[in-house]
């Protein structure tokens, strides 16, 4: 018998989710249906998980019974209650947050150990930009150095200054104490790059990222976008295995003729490992043979493909994923394979 799970939604979310089934696709009464929480309407997990959810009611539901709402949410931090309490089921968490929830480190106060990974979905790229006078070799170590400048990480709380926070940890930065912060979103902290308010920003995010296009079009010739060595990826990864490397093509940006070889973390799929492997392998199977449809839907899912699937992960992967990626060829790591 299959197990059912409670929908704890807002009417609303669920109202949004409905419209989306096909028309006539009413659920029978043993269909299963899931909740996967996202963060706020406004940024890009919802949309996603929108798109997601309308792939499970338009392939799934009709002939496996396998439905999908997805609801709004706070972000990662909520998204780890959220799936320990069972009010969702599957979740879209940033990788650090994952890595968090993992090891029960950071605001995870203990390891959740019932959480399984589905895919990778896009990347999170690194964008370290310094002012040219800065500039020794190219790399991310110029950046080390430059404590006691003023530096724009991120706001306050946010996700970019945890992940800034902790990607420098490994080289014995403290942000906090060996820099003079300005806590501010991403066009703000370009804008004080370009005036000279700070002397390097850290953003990560999907190529292309607005405010950094703007300044190296502005400015380009006065910015550098640091390259991360293989030697730097490994300090700054700190055999957390979530950061992977990352090339960002020539000619993404104004003025950049050369590829940059920087870092990401993923934005990961997750699930609890207590939703049928069955379930999970359709699931799953279905997002990849159907990459078009989502893509349609959002283009942060033009990042995903089985090539990348399985970049940065910080769990163990559900079987019912694990069983998709062997039929479809991947070399799956030993620390992926769960208990």
């Amino acid at each position: 018998m299959q197990r059912r799970h409670p929908l704890r939604a807002a009417a609303g979310a669920l109202a949004l989710a409905g419209s989306l089934a096909l028309a006539g696709g009413a659920a029978a009464q043993d269909d299963t249906n899931y909740i996967l929480s996202t963060a706020s309407t406004g940024g890009t997990y919802y949309p996603v998980g929108v798109a997601l959810s309308t792939l499970t009611k338009v392939k799934l539901q009709p002939d496996h019974g396998i439905g999908m709402s997805a609801i709004n949410s706070a972000g990662s931090g909520e998204n780890v209650r959220l799936l320990r309490e069972d009010e969702a089921q599957f979740a879209i968490l940033q990788g650090l947050f994952g890595y968090y929830a993992r090891t029960g480190t950071g605001p995870v106060e203990e390891p959740q150990e019932n959480l399984r990974a589905v895919s990778m979905l896009w990347q999170n790229v690194e964008h370290f930009v310094v002012a040219n006078a800065h500039v020794q070799d190219g790399t991310l170590t110029d950046l080390v150095d430059m404590t006691g400048e003023a530096m724009a990480m991120g706001r306050r709380n946010s996700g970019t200054i945890g992940s800034n926070r902790t990607l420098l940890e490994g080289f014995g930065i403290d942000i906090d104490d060996d820099y003079d912060l300005l806590y501010a979103g991403y066009t703000p902290s370009a804008e004080a790059l370009q005036n000279g308010q700070v002397a390097g920003i850290g953003v990560p995010g999907g190529p292309p990222v607005g405010a950094i296009s703007r300044l190296l079009a502005a400015a380009g010739d006065s910015f550098t976008v640091l390259e991360v060595t293989d030697e730097e990826l490994a300090t700054a990864d700190g055999d957390k295995g979530l950061w992977t490397r990352y090339v960002i093509a020539a000619g993404t940006y104004p003025n950049q003729e050369e590829d940059i070889r920087t870092i990401a973390q993923p934005n990961f799929l997750a699930v609890r490992d207590d939703v049928p492997e069955e379930h999970v392998y359709r699931f799953t199977k279905t997002v990849f043979e159907n990459l078009p449809f989502l893509q349609a839907i959002h283009p942060a899912t033009n990042a995903m493909s089985l090539e990348a699937a399985l970049a940065g992960l910080p769990f163990p992967l559900h079987p019912g994923a694990a069983r998709y990626f062997e039929e479809a060829g991947l070399d799956i790591p030993e620390r992926l394979i769960a208990d």
